[in-house]
């Protein structure tokens, strides 16, 4: 099979490599789609710890496929069966792994990240992920591409479980790249009154209001006079950042209202972190500021859920597909940032 594997900065290549064998607790998943994420972009620009031309990583961790093989002590999966995978594992013993936030273990192991995940034409699912329940059968009526989105859809999902999104507030989303846009669907979805969308850039803004119905774009350089300007006068209920940007969490609390949630969802570089916050709004105004990172199989399986009855369409946001031997062509149409997600099939 071919895989794109990841030898150090700047250094990922395409090759051929062999199917693994799996073990008699182990499934074989044949990969249909596996989507570009902001981290392989990361990863593959800056390397990765444990990562070098003697132990390549082959990248991918936005996963769907149908099973090839299933050990003969696995229960309750078979050949055939369509399936997306959740990248994230836990050790299994610790608090957070026993509470259900196995995506919080300080021991974790991921998809992608650090062992092999979908970009190949097969991926090996330890038992410890079948265990954990990682693999989520799929019905007829979800795509593959669609599930493969499933792994930043359930992010989007875990963060705004922190910021406790709620039926009528009002949302403001600054950053209208893929997460942003998925933000603007899962709040819509969560019966939101009424969504803005910033970004710096007007077609992206554009974008987001043609793919979720109802979302307003904010385009004034004054933050806060935009929003009461378009919201009646009221500040929102709920501000989301899904960027990396210091500016952006400044003006976070100036335009959530009393009560108001924020969720810092994108992170932001090392040497940009010291971000100067006016504690005065949040003390006054009795706000609460939230992060959130990864996402656990219960997020995960809840996206698939509203996937599946309908309330989430995710294929909409798949803008190009590349077979894995354009990988290279892939990423570089994804650094672009052109298009939402780019996908990666193995032919």
């Amino acid at each position: 099979m071919q895989a794109a594997r990841l030898y150090g900065a700047g250094d990922v290549r395409t090759g051929e490599c062999s199917i693994p064998e799996i073990g008699d607790d182990e499934i074989l998943l044949k990969i249909s789609a596996a989507a570009i994420c902001g981290t392989d972009l990361r990863m593959i620009a800056n390397g990765y710890r444990g990562v070098d031309a003697d132990h390549p990583l082959t990248l991918g961790h936005e996963i769907s496929g149908v099973i090839a093989k299933a050990g003969k002590n696995v229960r309750g999966y078979a050949e055939g069966m369509r399936a997306a995978l959740a990248p994230n594992m836990g050790c299994g013993i610790c608090d957070h792994c026993v509470s259900g936030d196995t995506h919080l273990c300080e021991s974790y192991t991921a998809f992608g990240i650090n062992m092999d995940g979908g970009f190949a034409g097969y991926v090996r699912i330890p038992a410890a992920a079948v265990i954990q329940g990682n693999v989520m059968v799929l019905d007829d009526s979800v795509s593959l591409d669609a599930a493969a989105l499933f792994e930043p859809m359930s992010c989007v999902f875990n963060g705004q479980e922190q910021a406790r999104i709620r039926l009528n507030d009002d949302v403001l989303i600054i950053g209208a790249g893929p997460i942003g846009i998925m933000h603007a669907l899962l709040a819509k979805a969560k019966g939101a009154r009424r969504i803005f969308i910033r970004d710096i850039s007007a077609p992206r803004m554009r974008q987001c209001t043609e793919l979720v119905e109802g979302t307003v774009m904010v385009e004034s350089e004054d933050l806060e006079e935009a929003v009461k300007s378009l919201n009646g006068g009221r500040l929102v209920d709920v501000c989301i950042t899904a960027c990396p940007s210091a500016a952006a969490q400044a003006d976070a609390l100036k335009v959530t209202g009393m009560n108001g949630r924020i969720l810092f969802f994108g992170g932001l570089p090392a040497e940009k972190d010291g971000v100067v916050l006016t504690t005065n709004l949040i003390h006054y105004r009795q706000l609460s500021i939230h992060g959130s990172t990864r996402a656990n199989v219960r997020h995960y399986r809840e996206v698939a859920t509203m996937v599946m009855a309908g309330h989430l369409e995710l294929e909409k946001l798949v803008s190009r597909k590349y077979p894995l031997k354009d990988f290279a062509d892939a990423v570089a149409y994804a650094k672009k940032a052109e298009g939402l997600k780019t996908i990666i099939t193995p032919g």
